[in-house]
């Protein structure tokens, strides 16, 4: 009798339990559905203690990516992997987990297995192209120089704009009890004002004056130039309560404020096309103030939040326009700022080092340019955000989560440093030493000189954004010029050039490429006027020599008149190579007709059209050096 009724009692502890944990489960969804992301993973713990659930520790690792908690995500992650292969999205996000661990093998793996599945998924091979050129994130890292800044009087800092002589910034308020912020279990964001005691030390935070902080989340900011007006995000709350859409979601508005006579920020009007069916914040101004670009989940997007922009049309904004498929991803776009004619933007899906990373862009004709990743030490495996310049751009700002909590760091960008690898060779491909380059900088025209080593090889220095002349001359050679420039190129970088320079010989014929004329016509075609600008550039790089120009015919048609044709032809190339700025005085013009074929279609041989248009060429060779004494001509 005993037994029996101990075998009940245990029965009806262990369906207590049994529902304890059920609903402690049921709670847990539910959080986890509202984004109450610490509740939820409170109460997933304690049910995961007691019974295992694949779903739920799926969710429980989710939980703790989506507020970066990465340690414990990766740690649940891992859980779920020996137990069972993962697949879908939860693969996915355990390679975002590894990627953000600093794990990129590994992460490759997952979204391979996720490639496997679903082979057109975007995001997925853009986040395995991050792991496969992993090690160039860290090429440039000698470019910027990065500091994290103290602030007193906050928990977390992020998104600072340099103003009044200090940072505008997003800040949550340093206490010892959370004000109900479900997300992370902190305080809400309010906006802050610090100035600067040292590079890194500054004065304690101050909230800023006026009605913009209100009881929920507030910021990030723009400011205009003038500094006397704000567009801030803010949370969609009316009366001091949350407002939630169907989902129970609440979303984020964007919002313009002024500063008054006394210094206080008010008279708060909302954007446009705030809506409360999706978030629209995160606000930019361009330096003009007349396009605002924002971030929004709102619908028309290319995945998660885009970047979208409005313009001023003088009586209000614009539609919004999304900036496309160039920009946006199937990923988060966030934190557009505008530096100069710069766009700088945080993404979870171009290819990254893990997290959100700083790329930029520029807009060109109304298309942008592909978005470079800014690279370490500006981006980390973490959360990397809100890229701002100072005035002098060449310092600024920027937020990240690498140290755990969000915190404003400085940062000092140097100049990137660029170098000119130079190989000289003759038309034999043999090294020539001793050759003479002369660097011309063509802003300041100032030269730079130096000889090739006996490898033939050189490498010189260059400055940024400068155009430079680069001339190549050795003994018994003719002299040859390029251009090059180091203009738009922000990355330490080492230029290559290979130049073959022509042995210099009297009276000898030098063919030139691609010169080639329709039948029976002596027009410069445009293939051949490419050619012969690469002449016009030989005889302007070479002004001590003249030169014959030489033309030639096929075999059909006549001996006198093809030698009347070439003739033209001969004339009419010199005439172009006069209007490109050579001098007449050191150039002539003779046709050869069908005198001097390279190959056997002469008279009544029948030959192929490629053979007899090999056949109508040009030539030309140097006739003279030395025009002012003729110390040497042709016989």
């Amino acid at each position: 009798m005993m037994t029996r009724e101990r075998t009940l009692l245990g029965i009806a502890v262990m369906a207590a339990l049994s529902s304890c944990t059920s609903l402690r489960m049921q709670r847990a969804d539910e959080a986890y559905d509202l984004m109450q992301y610490p509740k939820a993973e409170r109460l997933y713990e304690k049910a995961l203690a007691k019974h295992e659930d694949r779903g739920a520790r799926a969710r429980l690792a989710d939980a703790y990516r989506k507020h970066n908690a990465w340690d414990r995500s990766l740690a649940h992650y891992r859980q779920l992997y020996a137990a069972h292969p993962l697949t879908g999205d939860t693969a996915l996000q355990y390679g975002e987990v590894l990627l953000a661990a600093g794990e990129p093998d590994d992460a490759a793996e997952m979204f391979l297995r996720v490639l496997q599945q679903t082979p057109e998924n975007r995001r997925a091979l853009d986040l395995f192209g991050s792991t496969q050129g992993y090690s160039s994130f860290y090429q440039d890292s000698s470019r910027f120089f990065v500091n994290r800044l103290t602030i007193p009087g906050v928990a977390s800092a992020f998104a600072g704009v340099p103003y009044k002589g200090g940072l505008l910034f997003v800040g949550e308020e340093l206490r010892d009890t959370h004000n109900g912020n479900p997300w992370n279990n902190g305080s809400f964001l309010d906006l802050y004002h610090t100035t600067s005691r040292s590079e890194v030390t500054w004065t304690t935070a101050e909230p800023i004056p006026g009605s913009v902080n209100g009881n929920y989340h507030e910021g990030p900011v723009a400011i205009s130039a003038d500094g006397r007006t704000m567009y801030f995000t803010r949370s969609h709350y009316m009366e001091r309560k949350l407002l939630k859409d169907e989902r129970n979601t609440s979303h984020l508005m964007l919002f313009r404020a002024t500063l008054d006579s006394t210094g206080k920020w008010g008279d708060l009007h909302a954007f446009a096309y705030n809506s409360e069916r999706w978030s629209t914040g995160h606000p930019a101004l361009s330096p003009d103030g007349k396009t605002l670009y924002f971030a929004s989940d709102r619908p028309g997007g290319l995945g998660g939040t885009d970047i979208w922009r409005c313009m001023d049309n003088g009586t209000g904004w614009t539609e919004p326009e999304n900036l496309g498929s160039t920009v946006n991803t199937p990923g988060n776009e966030l934190f557009p700022t505008v530096n100069g004619n710069t766009l700088h933007f945080a993404s979870t899906g171009h290819m990254n080092m893990g997290g959100l990373d700083i790329f930029e862009t520029q807009e060109h004709n109304g298309r942008w340019k592909e978005p470079v990743n800014l690279n370490a030490p500006i981006n980390t495996s973490k959360d990397d955000f809100f890229f701002v310049l100072d005035s002098t751009n060449k310092a600024g700002f920027l937020s990240s989560d690498r140290s755990g909590l969000d915190q404003i760091h400085a940062f000092t960008m140097y100049e990137p440093v660029f170098y000119l690898d130079g190989l000289i060779t003759d038309d034999e491909d043999r090294f020539l030493a001793n050759a003479e380059i002369t660097l011309t900088d063509l802003g300041s025209n100032a030269d730079n000189s130096l000889l090739t080593g006996p490898d033939g090889r050189f490498l010189v220095e260059l400055k940024p954004s400068t155009d430079y002349s680069l001339r190549v001359s050795s003994k018994d050679m003719l002299t040859s010029s390029t251009l090059l420039s180091t203009k738009g190129r922000t990355r330490n970088d080492t230029l290559h050039t290979a130049v073959r320079l022509t042995p210099l010989k009297v009276g000898e014929a030098i063919a030139i490429k691609n010169i080639y004329y329709d039948y029976d016509k002596w027009d410069i075609r445009v293939d051949a006027a490419i050619e012969l600008d690469k002449i016009a550039r030989i005889f302007k790089d070479n002004p001590d020599l003249s030169f014959e120009l030489g033309s030639h015919t096929d075999s059909r048609g006549g001996d006198l008149y093809n030698l009347v044709l070439s003739d033209a032809r001969a004339n009419s190339a010199v005439n172009y190579l006069i209007q490109r700025g050579v001098d007449p005085d050191r150039i002539t013009a003779k046709g050869y007709g069908e005198q001097a074929l390279v190959n056997g279609c002469g008279n009544g041989v029948k030959c192929t059209e490629e053979d007899h248009q090999a056949n109508r060429r040009t030539e030309f060779k140097v006739t003279g050096v030395g025009l002012s004494s003729n110390v040497r001509s042709a016989p």
